[in-house]
């Protein structure tokens, strides 16, 4: 130790800063030396050339003074303390339920598994995709259904995504109107409703027997009810199609595992939720939601579906089936706005199936039950009445009075113990997998008062010896065997399902292997100080719709996180509400739609959306009931301001906004973004900003300042939540003042300063809850110098690989001053055209060298965006960069005539273990180029596990369920 570090003053061995460093790539030396490449000697020479200057924010963020990992995890400890945990038995969709610890440990809490990407490079996804196929494999087995997608946000969006397929695969019934059941959730009605006004639909409620009565292209039965009653739906299935009416089901998978499926009763689309299969309720989610549905309507659905297809060696691999319905290709025409599903809660609940196995779901199932049955008829020993007779794990009690109900009510709770309100004057009780015997003595006594005359235990032996009624008629009991397949039957000791699980992660790339490049996507440090908090049970093991008293944590989290962003952004207020990016662009530009509707504006029917924009964009506007013109880009990647004012002198104040993503979607800031807000504020429409982009902004410009009325902040980009393979996401929205009283609302737990009159985007009030204190963590760690710091990084990174590549690769688009933003698009149309060699091969070829490939051809076709990120340091860059570089060598050898195309090293990539084993290497190149292009694949390897996919092969003979073992072994 030197002795000037032991005289050195107390406040310099301070190190407050140390997250900032931990989560920034390079250090100040190798930011030198990359500023030394571009010619530069600062960071703020780069920002000069880079930033207009009419954008620029200079003064410094509104946020607190970085805090170490340490001191930002006890205050947010002594936060998450405020949160009081009773027991619920509140239920409405959400539960109490076991994570099993070996699924915590090795996949919630598992970068291998939270910090991969969607699945779009499926060569080196193909665990994930096999945790997925299960999933789906899982929801078919339950509901009885043909097919069933890879997951979507929550329930209530996925009612809603029914109830729009069912609009779209409907050419019969022309009627405009779609009937709910009115014992369905309150929050999925609330969904509906929303998602209906802004379609043109009418929804019409009433109970389960009036739907025959009712003339309506599609209906929505709950099954079992939301207070627990189970109907017999076959007739009323039968006769609603006789009137060309197409029937959704929101069901309960723990249910299904006793009941006869919706399947067998004729439904056509069955939804519900994942979370009771191993995932915590978390104040609201993230959960998976489940959609399946007719083979026939597979053209129509939404989300993803994993598909079975094989690669060039003939075998069996796994890949997104029907890609081209994703937003970026079928834009307004898309099926809905889903860009995300919930993979890794997905991956948690088809783990939970695969570990348990039918024996033991059906355990679980019977055991919830039993207790279920036992509260019944405990009560109705006592004098209680019950609502239904029959019921899974739910029973309503009614009282006679709101004074009988508000007395029970609280009286439970001196009990910590949380009952629903079901009216005025009942009370509900759903059990769930934690539930006890205690428990239930407990919540009897409660009931009676104390009286303690019950005896279960003899009650318990009377049912079973006498077969009293149960809740389940028999009509309705499950007769058919589930979850059959091998991979539901194979891992449920520990041991096995661990090396199960280690085996599927093996077979995956993510952020803790190498850096994954892609454009738009940000994919970035995922600290693990930020997702510590997570799994916290004051977090994980509250109930959306508990009492306001018990969530103190949660609401303090939610405004300090808020006024955390309103700083980021420069906008006046925050919604939490939506789940996902794609729900905080609808969210978005329903508060402009309902803003006009307050003025009496409602001619304003068009969206303006220039053509570089992020597919999401134009299949937000046609959700939220806009129709869609298209802005042109000028030869710089800019919008067209000339072709932007001549569509303004068109429609004039037919236009009620403009979505513009900033920085752009081609990686520059564009110069004009004042004067284009200016045009559109000219004819009193609204300036909606994608904030996609906003890792090169925060700190350094503020969408609020410069013109932006409302934008959605992809939590999941900038602000380190993890993509988690394809979701969970979080979409927040931030509004200028005039927009805040249209924020959304919700229909069981009030949302401060909103009305539920505004509609609700998300089935919790407040989304994804359960994730928030990641963006906390994060926020309050880099303090208002690290986060503006982070967007320097971001911006100096992406212009370093833009420069160290620009010699070999054109880049298609600069700023005005030759730098770029945060991410740059590679020109491969020239190379294509003189070589063969596409975008997909160098994608594949990059798998090679242990690299997920950059976005292929968005927003421009024959291209690929790069986004390095921050967290990415100098020696990682460098070797991405030397990839590329090595691939463009390979394609000057095709050129050259030295390699034919489909003989070349790019074609045939990625090279397998399978392939380095052939007997005969009959190839022009070596086994070591093939397979070790670069030094450093020696000390690592990342092999992929299957050679390419045959795509074609796959959509023609579509297969979305387990395949036998047998195809996987040679």
């Amino acid at each position: 130790m030197s002795a000037d570090f032991r005289s050195a003053p107390l406040a310099q061995l301070a190190y407050p800063d140390e997250f900032i460093h931990r989560h920034i790539g390079p250090d100040q030396a190798e930011s030198q030396a990359m500023l030394e490449t571009l010619s530069l000697d600062s960071l703020e020479q780069l920002l000069d050339k880079t930033l207009p200057e009419a954008i620029r924010q200079r003064e410094p963020l509104a946020l607190g003074e970085p805090t170490t990992e340490h001191e930002a995890l006890a205050e947010l400890k002594a936060i998450a303390g405020k949160n009081r945990l009773y027991k619920s038995y509140i239920g409405m969709g959400y539960y109490n339920t076991f994570v099993p610890p070996v699924i915590q440990r090795n996949v919630l809490e598992n970068p291998g598994w939270y910090t991969a990407y969607t699945p779009y490079q499926p060569e080196i996804s193909q665990g994930r995709l096999e945790a997925l196929l299960n999933f789906q494999q899982m929801i078919m087995d339950l509901t009885g259904m043909e097919l069933a997608n890879a997951s979507m946000l929550d329930e209530g969006t996925a009612a809603a995504e029914a109830m729009a397929m069912c609009k779209r695969q409907n050419k019969k019934n022309k009627s405009n109107c779609f009937f709910v059941d009115e014992d369905t959730h309150p929050q999925t009605l609330a969904v509906l409703q929303t998602r209906a006004e802004h379609f043109g639909f009418d929804i019409a409620t009433g109970s389960a027997e009036e739907l025959p009565g009712t003339e309506c292209f599609g209906a929505l039965l709950s099954y079992p009810g939301s207070t627990g009653q189970l109907h017999d739906l076959t007739d009323i299935i039968t006769r609603a199609h006789e009137q060309n009416t197409l029937i959704t089901v929101a069901s309960d998978l723990m249910a299904l595992m006793l009941l006869k499926s919706p399947g067998d009763m004729g439904a056509d689309v069955v939804v519900g939720t994942n979370q009771r299969f191993g995932i915590p309720m978390g104040f609201g989610g993230p959960h998976a939601a489940f959609f399946a549905f007719r083979d026939a309507y597979k053209r129509s659905a939404p989300g993803r579906i994993i598909g079975v297809s094989v690669d060039s060696r003939g075998k069996t691999a796994l890949r997104m089936a029907m890609q081209t319905r994703e937003q970026h290709i079928r834009r307004e025409k898309a099926n809905s706005n889903i860009c995300t599903s919930q993979v890794l809660l997905a991956v948690m609940s088809s783990c939970y199936a695969v570990y348990h196995g039918p024996e033991g779901l059906r355990r679980i199932a019977e055991r919830i039950h039993r207790l279920a049955t036992l509260t019944a008829e405990g009560l109705k020993d006592k004098g209680f009445e019950l609502r239904n007779e029959t019921y899974f794990d739910t029973v309503v009690v009614e009282l006679g009075s709101e004074k009988k109900q508000q007395g029970l009510y609280q009286a439970a709770l001196t009990h910590e113990i949380n009952l629903r309100k079901v009216g005025d004057t009942a009370l509900g009780l759903s059990l769930d997998e934690t539930t006890t015997l205690e428990d239930v003595h407990l919540l009897l006594n409660t009931f009676c008062a104390g009286d303690h005359a019950l005896n279960l235990d003899k009650l318990d032996f009377e049912i079973s010896a006498h077969n009293r009624p149960a809740g389940i008629p028999s009509v309705l009991e499950r007769q058919d065997a589930v979850l059959t397949h091998p991979v539901f039957n194979r891992y449920h000791s520990e041991t096995e399902m661990l090396r199960y699980l280690r085996r599927l992660e093996g077979r995956d790339i993510a952020l803790n292997q190498s850096m994954i490049p892609l454009g738009s996507c940000t994919m970035k440090l995922n600290a693990t100080a930020e997702m510590i908090p997570v799994t916290w049970p004051e977090f994980g093991q509250l109930h959306p719709f508990a009492p306001k008293e018990q969530t103190q944590g949660y609401q303090q989290l939610f405004d300090e996180l808020q006024q955390m962003l309103k700083a980021c952004t420069g906008y006046d207020a925050i919604s939490l509400q939506p789940n996902a990016g794609s729900q905080g662009e609808y969210a978005g530009l329903v508060a402009i739609k309902k803003y006009f509707e307050s003025r009496g504006e409602t001619e304003r029917d068009l969206c303006l959306i220039p053509a570089s924009a992020h597919g999401t964009n134009p299949a937000s506007a046609q959700m939220a009931g806009m129709g869609v013109k298209v802005v042109n880009c000028d030869k710089d990647g800019n919008v067209d301001l000339a072709d932007l004012r001549k569509k303004i002198e068109e429609f004039g104040t037919r236009i009620a906004a403009i979505m513009i993503t900033y920085p752009s979607t081609h990686g520059v800031f564009e110069e004009g973004v004042t004067e284009l807000c200016e045009l559109i504020h000219g004819i009193g429409a609204q300036v909606y900003i994608d904030g996609a982009n906003m890792n090169a902004l925060v700190g350094l410009a503020a969408f609020g300042q410069f013109g932006g009325d409302v934008s959605h902040l992809n939590l999941h980009k900038t602000f380190c939540i993890p993509h988690g393979g394809g979701g969970p996401g979080m979409g927040p929205i931030g509004v200028a003042e005039h927009l805040a009283p249209f924020l959304p609302g919700h229909p069981v737990r009030s949302v401060p300063d909103t009305s539920p009159a505004n509609g609700t985007i998300s089935a919790a009030p407040w989304g994804s809850a359960s994730i928030l204190p990641i963006s906390w963590m994060y926020i309050k760690m880099m303090g208002k110098n690290g986060m503006r710091q982070a967007s320097e990084i971001a911006i100096l990174n992406a212009n370093y690989v833009a420069a160290k590549l620009a010699d070999h690769y054109p880049i298609l688009y600069k700023g005005k001053n030759g730098t770029i933003a945060h991410e740059c698009l590679l020109d491969l149309r020239p190379m294509k055209d003189g070589s063969g060699v596409t975008e997909e091969d160098i994608a594949k070829r990059l798998m090679d060298f242990g690299f997920h490939a950059p976005t292929m051809s968005f927003p421009v076709p024959g291209t690929l965006m790069i986004e390095p990120t921050e967290s990415e340091s100098k020696e990682e860059l460098d070797r991405f960069i030397e990839a590329m570089i090595t691939i463009r060598k390979e394609i000057a050898q095709i050129e050259s005539g030295e390699y034919s195309l489909e003989q070349s090293p790019l074609r045939n990539a990625p090279h397998t273990q399978d392939d380095m084993m052939d007997e005969n290497w009959e190839r022009p190149y070596s086994r070591n180029t093939a397979s070790r292009p670069a030094a450093w694949l020696k000390e690592h390897k990342v092999w992929p596990t299957v050679n390419r996919i045959d795509n074609v092969f796959g959509d023609r003979n579509l297969v979305c369920s387990c395949p036998s073992i047998d195809n996987y072994r040679d």
